[in-house]
């Protein structure tokens, strides 16, 4: 993974200043260590008239695999061998961006001691990135860059040059100037650090809150007034709604604080919250958590299964509820369990209140033992992580061997998805989803679940139920109704009418 950026002097203003703003040494050859790699610095090339920089980063695949996310948006793919063989320690991307912030940090803040005259003054630059993945093709390339004073150049790169007829890869060659010297060296990298991994559409690590604070903080003075913001938000915060929001109403902030030249924090005051009565829309986690407390009171369950709990937030909201006596949560992962007894606070929880609830490790490709006896069982946005050909692995190990009375299934609508203004065509909500069914679809996976295994069907929508494209999330009721139910609910009848006889007959002896 590698680029170069190249600026040219004068004697009064040596090219080698480059040097003194990133804040290393043309003369020497350094590595610096990251989580993925080894970053390395040299320069090809050092004189008055002309200087180039260049970071060379070398990706660890296995260091990669072991930290990263793996599977999802912008992790491995899902082949063993592919987690090691692809494409990640060779072009830019979110590493290169985390690298460059890591090695010329005090460079992209503007800070240097040595030149202190020069860390302000706009450069000319030439940025050399030999591949660099191009979700959107040259096109986009030129719609990220040029707004911001480059001159793009945008090579696409075969599939194979050998095989010209395989046709272009979703790789380019990119060429960025701006000889006129518009920008400074922190502008440019501080407009890499963002859009490196825009471009790719892809992060190797989980996007947690704090990625709109350092979209904010390398954003400053451009992204606000881009025209193509909302696209480079979206992507950059890999398409995590609430936190593209809250980046998009903090970047009108700052557009309006611009249009009234005043402080962000002036625009952001003279809202008074007391008095505002607007409502905002419930969050449609809230809504799905309120509909399955909702269908397990209606069921009269006291005993649950929360199966795949992950952090636990259902088994938090089913704890408030003394009617639901004993549950458990269920999931593959240690980690997510860790998270869930922390959010419980398991350790400092009452006697009484702990015997409420367990957490443990299980597969639902398997059958358990210990899922057995429960009345009901919950399924809340579980079905669609895993891959279509294990479905029936969990259908059995659920409904064919724990059955409980009462089984809750819910799942994306994938037809709704044209509603969200963020999500592209095509894509589903999370990386991790292997499939997002329709309605009809969704409905025949039920009917056939709920014949095989003896149990009734309704369907219950979650969210607004769009009059084209239904509701955001589809959820399916299973009752059990089967004759091994009813033959022994008639079997312990006719065992207490004869023993209503017998004790008759002994009264009148």
């Amino acid at each position: 993974m590698f680029l170069t950026i190249s600026t040219s002097g004068t004697p009064e203003s040596p090219a080698t200043d480059l040097g003194f703003l990133l804040h290393k040494h043309p003369e020497k050859a350094q590595a610096f260590s990251t989580s993925y790699g080894t970053a390395h610095v040299l320069y090809p090339e050092a004189s008055v008239e002309r200087c180039t920089a260049a970071l060379l980063l070398e990706v660890d695949p296995v260091a990669l695999v072991k930290r990263g996310k793996g599977k999802g948006r912008g992790g491995a793919p899902d082949a063993a061998l592919a987690q090691y063989v692809n494409d990640r320690p060779y072009a830019a991307s979110s590493l290169l961006a985390v690298a460059l912030s890591a090695v010329f940090s005090s460079a992209m803040r503007g800070v240097c001691a040595a030149r202190p005259e020069r860390a302000g003054q706009p450069l000319p630059l030439r940025i050399e990135i030999p591949a660099l993945p191009a979700r959107g093709g040259a096109d986009l390339v030129h719609k990220l860059f040029e707004p911001l004073g480059w001159t793009a150049t945008v090579t696409r790169i075969p599939l194979d040059e050998q095989f010209p007829e395989w046709g272009e890869s979703r790789y380019v060659h990119l060429v960025l100037d701006v000889p006129d010297g518009k920008l400074t060296l922190g502008e440019a990298l501080r407009h890499l650090y963002v859009l490196l991994p825009v471009l790719d559409d892809a992060k190797h690590y989980w996007v947690s809150p704090d990625e709109v604070d350092k979209l904010l903080r390398a954003g400053e003075g451009w992204l606000a007034g881009h025209p193509e913001h909302k696209l480079i938000t979206s992507r950059y915060l890999a398409r995590r709604w609430s936190l593209t929001q809250e980046a998009m109403q903090r970047l009108e902030l700052v557009r309006l604080a611009d249009a009234d030249d005043t402080d962000v924090d002036d625009i952001d005051n003279a809202v008074d919250e007391e008095s505002d009565t607007e409502d905002t829309p419930t969050p449609l986690t809230v809504l799905r958590r309120e509909a399955i407390l909702a269908a397990l009171t209606g069921a009269g369950a006291g005993r649950v299964l929360d199966l795949g709990c992950g952090q636990g937030q259902l088994v938090q909201a089913l704890l408030k509820d003394t009617r639901f006596t004993e549950i458990a949560g269920v999931d593959v992962s240690m980690r997510a369990l860790t998270v869930a007894s922390r959010r419980l606070k398991l350790d400092r929880m009452g006697e009484r209140q702990a015997e409420r609830v367990k957490l443990f490790q299980g597969s639902l490709a398997y059958t358990d033992k210990r899922l057995k006896g429960y009345d009901a069982a919950v399924l809340s946005e579980v079905i669609e992580h895993l891959d279509v050909e294990r479905l029936p692995a969990l259908e059995y190990a659920v409904f064919g061997s724990a059955r409980p009375r009462t089984v809750l299934v819910t799942t994306p609508n994938v037809e709704y998805n044209v509603r969200w203004e963020m999500l592209p065509a095509g894509h589903v909500r999370h990386g991790d989803h292997r499939f997002e069914w329709t309605r009809e679809e969704f409905r025949g996976w039920v009917g056939q679940v709920g014949e095989r295994h003896g149990y009734d069907v309704e369907f219950v929508p979650i969210g607004v139920d769009d009059p084209e494209v239904g509701p955001p999330t589809q959820m399916a009721v299973f009752t059990r109704s089967d004759q091994t139910d009813q033959t022994d609910k008639a079997g312990k009848t006719d065992q207490t009418s004869k023993n209503d006889e017998n004790a008759k007959e002994v009264q009148a002896a």
